[in-house]
């Protein structure tokens, strides 16, 4: 996580906008209560964050049509370039280690990671990020 941190100290970001970043950008129109529950963090935690990212013009908040209440989440054109810069930087990392690693290793290093979350977020975990679960083990 070095790389992404440095990267995000230059705005005066921490991990917490990453993540928020992250799940916005994955999903667009997200709604402020569905963030909430993906993060599992107060609305007083996730409001001082949102209001950063949205006053530094990475994140914008739009009313829902149907409900004028509801805030829906999209990252900006600057908040694309951040989130693609801070993939690329995690992406060259974990794609040099995997560069070292056997099929057979690349399997068993996917299956752990998926393996560490919670049994009953599995499901939301994958198809929020739309990576397919590993095949479960005979």
């Amino acid at each position: 996580m070095r790389d992404p941190d440095e990267a995000l100290d230059a705005y005066g970001f921490g991990r917490a906008h990453h993540r928020v970043l992250h799940f916005v950008d994955r999903n667009p129109g997200l709604r402020v209560t569905e963030l909430l529950d993906i993060l599992k963090i107060t609305k007083q935690s996730l409001g001082r964050v949102l209001r950063e990212l949205v006053d530094k013009g990475f994140v914008t908040q739009r009313e829902g049509a149907a409900d004028r209440r509801q805030r829906l989440l999209f990252v900006t054109e600057r908040g694309d370039r951040l989130v693609k810069e801070l993939h690329r930087l995690q992406t060259r990392r974990i794609s040099r280690a995997l560069g070292q690693c056997s099929a057979a290793e690349r399997d068993a290093v996917r299956r752990f990671l998926f393996e560490i979350i919670d049994p009953q977020e599995r499901a939301q975990v994958a198809e929020l990020t739309g990576v397919e679960p590993p095949p479960a083990r005979r």
